[in-house]
């Protein structure tokens, strides 16, 4: 059992450090204030092979592996965790489209990303289906060799500056999830309408817009597969792209922490730094344990899917973990800090306003619960690892 970085890891993970504190952190507070997107950070990260980092050596890409995407993420989203959310939102866009794409889409739409700046955006939730991907609405019916989109998606991470979407649509509504089929689309095609740019609580100046889509018209061979497979191709996303994600929430509890280590070694009280006051010490001692445990989860649900190994169980559990843990460093980051951190002239409390998120995004913290549940009922996962 090996937990050692290798030296190319090192080096991805100090690229990717350097990134952050050079271009995220010096920005972040004027892009939290503005809202504006972070449009010329992305494409630094996208010049220096941050971005895109899946896609296959076959159509000009890096190839890089699931744990080198949790390296790189951690120091983003320390950085910065509305600009890395952006920068990553990618990565969610070209899972499905990895997994099940034809090699004619990957050709067209895929490795032209390589060889310039071009965003993605997955639009898959709606208005009235969130956390229950199957009671999604969104139609596409087949006339000729074409199929016609009509619908509406909400909560679309980068929607306004995406070149193409991935879409979850029912194609036969029927069959429940075995109806549902994903497509890949032109944001430029006819019929797509964008909406405003929504004001979030957290994460400012990702754009996150609902899209409509009416009478958008496909070409059939931008299918995702066949049709029916949508669900299972999403679904199967997830298992790449939850570990991400959950060490996102590693990234934003880290600065936390730091923050709070920072303030505590400087800030006196009774004449002594408020760190030798028990209550704080151990405060911040709690938050350092929670981050390394979060971070091996995420390693380890990475490091299986690496292998051939199905990592839905601790994916789930990585996420479930990471984004709660997430939320509670950054409360006690603003404990720690007190006055000081309640005011917006000091960074714990937009942390604490990002943190909330990863408990929502890319599968509630509830939907986590209830699959690892659903493991352990079916007799998987009690006695743990089975490699």
């Amino acid at each position: 059992m090996e937990f050692a970085l290798s030296s190319e890891q090192k080096e991805l993970r100090d690229l990717a450090r350097k990134f952050a504190k050079d271009e995220m952190r010096p920005r972040a507070e004027h892009h939290d204030h503005t809202g504006e997107y972070p449009i010329e950070v992305l494409k630094k990260a996208w010049e220096i092979g941050l971005m895109n980092i899946h896609i296959e050596p076959r159509f000009n890409g890096s190839g890089m592996a699931e744990l080198d995407d949790v390296i790189i993420g951690e120091e983003l989203f320390w950085g910065c965790s509305a600009m890395a959310t952006a920068i990553l939102a990618n990565n969610l866009a070209l899972a499905p489209v990895l997994l099940g794409a034809s090699d004619r889409i990957k050709k067209e739409f895929v490795q032209p990303m390589t060889e310039e700046f071009i965003l993605a955006a997955y639009a898959v939730t709606e208005p009235g289906a969130g956390s229950d991907v199957a009671a999604i609405r969104t139609s596409a019916k087949k006339v000729g060799d074409e199929y016609i989109i009509n619908g509406s998606k909400m909560w679309i991470t980068n929607a306004g500056y995406a070149d193409w979407f991935f879409v979850l649509t029912k194609t036969d509504p029927a069959a429940g999830h075995k109806g549902i089929t994903g497509f890949i689309v032109d944001a430029k095609s006819p019929g797509i309408i964008m909406g405003k740019k929504e004001i979030n609580m957290g994460q400012k100046c990702s754009d996150t817009r609902g899209i409509t889509f009416e009478d958008v018209k496909v070409p059939a061979w931008q299918m995702i597969g066949r049709e029916g497979e949508g669900f299972k191709i999403a679904m199967g996303a997830f298992d790449h792209t939850r570990p991400g994600v959950a060490i996102g929430a590693v990234g934003v509890a880290r600065a936390a922490m730091e923050h709070s280590v920072n303030y505590a070694n400087t800030r006196h009280t009774f004449g002594r730094p408020i760190m030798d006051n028990q209550g704080i010490s151990f405060m911040i001692a709690e938050m350092a344990r929670d981050i390394e445990a979060g971070r091996l989860l995420c390693y380890q649900a990475a490091w299986m899917i690496d292998n051939g190994f199905r990592n839905t169980y601790q994916a789930s559990i990585a996420k479930m973990f990471c984004a709660d843990m997430c939320m509670r460093v950054c409360t006690d980051a603003v404990q720690v800090l007190g006055g000081y951190g309640f005011n917006t002239e000091y960074p714990v409390e937009k942390l604490m306003r990002d943190a909330k998120i990863f408990q929502i995004y890319e599968g509630t913290s509830q939907i986590q619960r209830m699959i690892v549940s659903r493991f352990l009922a079916d007799g998987k996962g009690i006695e743990g690892p089975n490699f």
